[in-house]
């Protein structure tokens, strides 16, 4: 009876010890990560975005373009990113987080490179991230649904 009390007692306390550490490394109550981006007229994966943080303030690159009809090189962008490769093109910056949304920054669309404000927020306890892209204010805009990859 000891014995099995004692397995049962260090099962318990590894249990306990590995918890915070898979926690810390599953944390979705902030953006950074990756997500899995969908096309808006077809619905299928479109790429899979990277965000990450730095003094806090967020941004977003093109990790993988899961598209095969997805343009190699941003033709359509009308700034610096013309004529650059969208794999590894930052289309996410200056995002800052207020009152549990994401906002103040831009968005690249490299499908038509147009550039517009962005609000994002967390939904789904952290699973799914609402995109909302726009010009001047945020109801003259569309939202897009991004899943977080595991």
């Amino acid at each position: 009876m000891i014995k099995y009390r004692n397995l049962a007692l260090s099962t318990l306390l590894m249990a306990a010890a590995i918890t915070p550490q898979i926690c810390a490394a599953n944390d979705f109550s902030s953006i950074t990560g990756i997500w899995r981006t969908f096309d808006d007229e077809t619905n299928q994966p479109a790429a899979l975005i990277e965000i990450t943080t730095k003094d806090g303030i967020y941004s977003g690159n093109i990790k993988r373009l899961l598209d095969p009809n997805s343009p190699a090189l941003c033709d359509k962008c009308t700034d610096f990113r013309r004529g650059k490769p969208v794999l590894g093109m930052k289309i996410l910056s200056d995002l800052k987080l207020t009152d549990g949304v994401y906002s103040g920054g831009q968005i690249l669309d490299p499908d038509n490179g147009e550039i517009y404000r962005v609000e994002a927020k967390l939904i789904d306890q952290g699973f799914k991230l609402d995109v909302r892209a726009y010009i001047g204010i945020p109801l003259l805009g569309r939202t897009q649904t991004w899943v977080r990859e595991k």
